[in-house]
């Protein structure tokens, strides 16, 4: 079969030919109906250096997935062959002290393991079909296809824990701000809407992913610029933000997010862009909350697919095959990818 890998590091990925896998005792084997181009890929093929991650490559690329179960391993239960699944992006150890508490993304053992999960290390879903290690990393789906279910596992799942964090403070009258309004960003808008009472504010330095951000019910959405904080301002009658979700990571967007954040307020940072933030005792508000959201838990996805199939989360796709993958990432690298990009294997 076909499948979209990770050749060597600083390198476009390249369709090559694999075996079709075949499941382990305790393994299922899924064939991909969906897989999500994300921002964190573009790192992994041209920011990583040799030795910076413990992985072995080539791997297929691939952490956003979901399909329909193929196969069974020797003492897999409680599946179906055909059923449709959803896949969980961060494959733990399982028997750490973190696991065991369900927070898988916060596993304890992911230094000694070959991989985080499929795409990440291991092969993913960009091929027809997938090995996944243990049934416990598989969501059922009722009312969702893969292709729609597929990017909610990473874009809709980190920024609805990162809202989570901050539903506390996100009262009537407050506002929250959303940095990037793009594969992640136009989901996280609906999670604010739907969670909180909050105004919601959204920066982005793209027109067109503003315009977006609109339609799914930003209250406000501002051009990136030199300006941007001091608008943030004048639309909070100069209070500024009770919580700021940096879905970039820049530089820029770090000190933005710092700027119009007020005391006692969180900001929250999912974007793994290369940017620091100095913090010290007066670079922020008395009593800012600054933080770093790392995905999310298995039970907050079925929370966040259950969202979606109750028509509260809609993600816009951009399908794209196999072999036009590779533009896919292209156009989300020169911010041309509007909303979430999906790779359909069946179609190639």
């Amino acid at each position: 079969m076909k499948a979209l890998r990770l050749v060597d590091w600083q390198h476009d990925p390249e369709v090559q030919e694999v075996p079709h896998p075949e499941p382990g005792p305790g393994e299922v084997v899924v064939k991909v109906g969906g897989a999500g181009l994300c921002h964190s890929d573009l790192h992994i093929l041209h920011d990583f250096e040799p030795g910076m991650m413990p992985w072995q490559i080539p791997f297929t690329l691939g952490h956003e997935n979901a399909g329909w179960i193929d196969s069974l391993g020797a003492g897999v239960t409680g599946w179906e062959i055909g059923q449709p699944v959803a896949v969980y992006g961060f494959w733990s150890c399982g028997r750490c002290y973190r696991c065991q508490q369900g927070l898988d993304n916060f596993c304890e053992n992911t230094a000694a393991m070959p991989g985080f999960g499929g795409g990440l290390g291991l092969d993913g879903g960009m091929a027809k079909y997938m090995r996944v290690p243990s049934g416990r990393l598989l969501v059922p789906l009722e009312n969702l296809s893969p292709a729609e279910a597929a990017p909610l596992t990473d874009a809709a799942l980190t920024p609805y824990r990162a809202v989570r964090r901050s539903i506390p403070i996100l009262v009537p009258g407050s506002t929250a701000v959303v940095i990037g309004a793009g594969g992640l960003g136009h989901l996280a808008i609906q999670i604010l809407k739907h969670l909180t009472p909050a105004r919601v504010v959204v920066v982005d330095k793209s027109q067109a992913a503003l315009e977006l951000a609109a339609t799914v019910g930003a209250d406000a959405g501002i051009l990136a610029g030199d300006d941007a904080a001091q608008q943030i301002r004048d639309i909070t009658g100069g209070r500024g933000a009770e919580a700021t979700i940096d879905l970039v990571g820049a530089e820029t967007t770090l000190k933005l997010a710092a700027d119009v954040a007020q005391a006692l307020g969180h900001v929250t940072l999912v974007g793994v862009g290369p940017g620091t933030y100095p913090f010290g005792f007066f670079t922020a508000p008395y009593e800012v909350a600054f933080a770093n959201s790392n995905w999310g838990t298995i039970g907050e996805l079925i929370e966040v697919l259950r969202l979606a199939e109750a028509g509260h989360l809609k993600v816009h796709i951009q399908r794209f095959t196999l072999e036009t993958a590779v533009d896919g990432y292209k156009a989300l690298q020169n911010g041309e990818l509007v909303g979430r990009g999906v790779v359909i294997p069946e179609a190639e």
